[in-house]
């Protein structure tokens, strides 16, 4: 099954359950990917977390029966997940901006989220700079915290604890340490959602390292692997929220790699991160 057609299949899944209670494990078991980058490919591609897509389409679906059904409201609201007519309609009025009354008597606008259709994207007007580079085993050392990827929380506190080290001096020490083939210092993702009731991710900022791990700081080990680098040029955090963007919808679906499932590296280089010349890296491990 190709890249395309995987991530095809859980979107279905989901629609095909949607008045069930959805388990994210299902819904990537369907993608024949962990947890953890279902959600990341599925927020990268729709810039919304899957939590957030089922919602509104549950919601969506509830105003249409409220416009075109007379069941009750409390029914609507209990098929669609709510377990009290109060939370139905806050949730309703947060969506829609008005209440499931008012949608009835079809009094102002309603939202509608269709289904998701997964399409191949080759559009070639914005080229992509890559190359394939094989490479042995390495470590980085640094630091890290440990995120929950229930309802965005990981989007909220990643960009907080890289505001964190360059307030603490940590991403200036990361630099003078560096002593590898990379050189620039590292956001690392860590998948830890095997055995967890939640997904979990531990975040590393890091950089590559050879040697005693200094005080103050982790290892953490990078296994062998063939990379595609791709070049990212531009502001952060834009530009490389655009080029993953790109890899996901352009480049993986017209090319025989898929992501190999390990660690991912954003590498970060020296310089004015806000200026409109900076230059990134986004390092992603293929099979």
């Amino acid at each position: 099954m190709g890249w395309v057609e995987s991530l095809q299949r859980a979107i279905d899944y989901m629609e095909e359950h949607l008045l069930e209670t959805i388990t994210m494990e299902s819904i990537a078991k369907q993608a024949n990917v962990s947890v953890f980058h279902f959600q990341r490919t599925f927020a990268i591609l729709t810039d919304i977390t899957v939590g957030e897509y089922i919602r509104r389409r549950r919601l969506t679906l509830a105003a249409q029966e409220l416009s075109n059904t007379s069941c009750k409201i409390i029914d609507i609201a209990l098929k669609y997940g709510y377990d009290t007519p109060e939370a139905f309609t806050k949730a309703f009025r947060r969506h829609h901006g008005l209440t499931p009354s008012q949608a009835r008597n079809h009094h102002g606008k309603l939202k509608s989220y269709n289904r998701l259709m997964i399409q191949v994207s080759l559009k070639g007007a914005d080229p992509m700079n890559y190359k394939i580079v094989e490479r042995e085993g390495f470590q980085v050392v640094g630091v890290k915290r440990e995120f929950s990827c229930v309802n965005g929380e990981n989007l909220i506190g990643i960009p907080k604890m890289w505001n964190d080290v360059h307030a603490d001096g940590t991403n200036d020490l990361l630099f003078k340490l560096n002593n590898g083939q990379n050189k620039g210092v590292v956001g690392v993702c860590v998948d830890k959602s095997c055995n967890q009731s939640e997904p979990l991710i531990d975040y590393w900022i890091a950089t590559e390292y050879s040697g005693e791990t200094p005080d103050g700081l982790m290892k953490l080990d990078i296994p062998a692997s063939k990379w595609g680098v791709f070049e990212v040029h531009g502001p952060m955090p834009d530009a490389i929220q655009k080029v993953w963007k790109q890899i996901f919808s352009e480049w993986f679906p017209s090319n025989q790699y898929k992501p190999a499932g390990t660690p991912e590296l954003e590498v970060y280089f020296d310089g004015d991160p806000w200026s409109p010349d900076y230059y990134s890296e986004i390092w992603i491990p293929l099979k």
